[in-house]
């Protein structure tokens, strides 16, 4: 069973995902991460994944699903303690998560230029 907190409206809910993942829990947490930015003003749910077990495609489909979920209720998930083998299997099939002490990954603008010769305009 999934665990959440939630300190003040400041502080992200926490929602502790444990391991291992089944698809019977994946309906559940949906259900609780729409809850948590439902009833506060926090954005972002801290998903923590350090007993999520082994990474595998059903951590993939249900971190997928918690992002979809938390989009759709106007909010973001953020992963606190991920294993190393989940976040290249997370970049590996193209899911961008924000994990918990990085900076938010931004794509970088089209048609900017990096550096520009003293004197030359931007194009």
């Amino acid at each position: 069973m999934a665990v959440y907190r939630s300190v003040d409206a400041k502080t992200p809910a926490v929602l502790v995902v444990p391991g291992p993942v089944t698809q019977d829990a994946v309906a559940g947490l949906c259900a609780r991460t729409r809850a948590l930015l439902a009833g506060g003003t926090a954005r972002t749910v801290v998903c923590d994944v350090a007993g999520i077990g082994p990474p595998g495609l059903a951590a993939v489909d249900l971190l997928a699903r918690l992002e979809l979920t938390a989009r759709r209720a106007g909010g973001r998930i953020r992963l606190r303690d991920p294993d190393p083998a989940l976040r290249s299997l997370l970049r590996f099939v193209g899911l961008r998560i924000q994990v918990e002490g990085e900076a938010e990954e931004r794509e970088p603008a089209l048609g900017v230029e990096e550096e520009v010769e003293p004197g030359q305009p931007a194009v």
